[in-house]
């Protein structure tokens, strides 16, 4: 028989070994305890942070509800010192009093530019998207030319166009309609490039492959497979060209008249030229600002859930 050639191992030895690596796991506990409270210090906030956010807030509500102050309360508060800081009931005879104004044609120029901004944000959205996903993902001739000169747009300020822009609609005759504020911003130069960074980021060449080799056409493609990709993108940019062309002034006010304005246009014609009737005007503001909100909580969910659909596909 052979010998028995396994090591002598003790109670005592077999003891301290159990001890030894009792203790060795419970450091490793305690460092990586350590370790996740480090990193979770990380993310938290300083009290400084918390500070300067709580100023940057109320220094972004403040004027919004001071608006509204001042639109539920009557002329003699204005001036007021201290200033009121609390609503007061006049909020719906003021609404009124704008609606009435002859001189403004309120109700009128809500139409206009819920019409003019809608078509304008889904024209440059469609647009924009088509541009980008063609200068992104298509190869074809001359391609970087145009790109080049798509971005060389964005760099004439806009005031230097008004002149020629305003005699083309002379010459055509939409001076005074709604086609003038809304036909010569169908497309933007920011909106094709910007779908055009986003397309060449989130949309895979292979994806694009494997949908030509299952025989789909080029607008099919942009159609099923590239414009579910760009929802994000095209969501953001919707929001920014409404709220774009819902506060434009300059161009409305050159090219429309008092009786079919915007809202921005109709607004300054609630300024008297002798008298100053803030309430009047903050009134107005405020049922301005009602259809920008809702676009923005609408477009708001789109893109956070187009964020999110993302981050759960990646």
């Amino acid at each position: 028989m052979r010998p028995d050639t396994r090591p002598d191992i003790r109670p005592d030895t077999k003891a301290a070994a159990r001890r030894s690596g009792a203790v060795s796991e419970a450091a490793i506990r305690r460092s990586a305890r350590r370790a996740a409270a480090r990193s979770a210090k990380l993310w938290e906030a300083s009290p400084l942070l918390y500070i300067m956010m709580i100023f940057t807030v109320v220094l972004s509500v403040f004027p919004l509800y001071w608006m509204f102050v001042v639109a539920t309360r009557t002329n003699e508060v204005v001036g007021a010192v201290p200033p009121p800081f609390i609503a007061g009931q006049h909020l719906g005879d003021n609404v009124g009093r704008v609606f009435e104004n002859e001189q403004a044609n309120f109700a009128r120029a809500l139409i206009n530019s819920t019409i003019a901004s809608a078509v304008v944000a889904l024209s440059t959205v469609f647009f924009c998207s088509l541009a980008g996903f063609a200068f992104a993902k298509l190869r074809f001739r001359g391609r970087n030319a145009l790109l080049l000169f798509v971005v060389a747009t964005m760099m004439v300020p806009v005031q230097m166009g008004i002149i020629p822009l305003y005699m083309v609609m002379v010459e055509l005759g939409w001076t005074g309609t709604l086609q003038a504020v809304i036909v010569p911003f169908l497309v933007t130069g920011f909106g094709v490039f910007m779908m055009r960074q986003y397309a060449s980021q989130a949309i895979p060449d292979e994806l694009i492959e494997a949908a030509r080799v299952d025989g789909a056409s080029t607008f099919r493609i942009f159609w099923s497979v590239v414009g579910p990709a760009l929802r994000p993108a095209a969501s953001v940019l919707a929001l920014f060209t409404f709220m774009q062309t819902w506060n434009e002034f300059i161009w409305p006010r050159a090219v429309l008249n008092p009786d079919n304005p915007t809202v921005q246009y109709s607004l300054a014609l609630l300024n008297n030229a002798y008298s100053n009737d803030y309430t009047l005007m903050f009134a107005g503001t405020v049922v301005a600002t009602v259809p920008l909100f809702i676009v923005f909580v609408v477009f708001g969910r789109q893109i956070i859930g187009g964020i999110m659909e993302g981050a759960l596909k990646a």
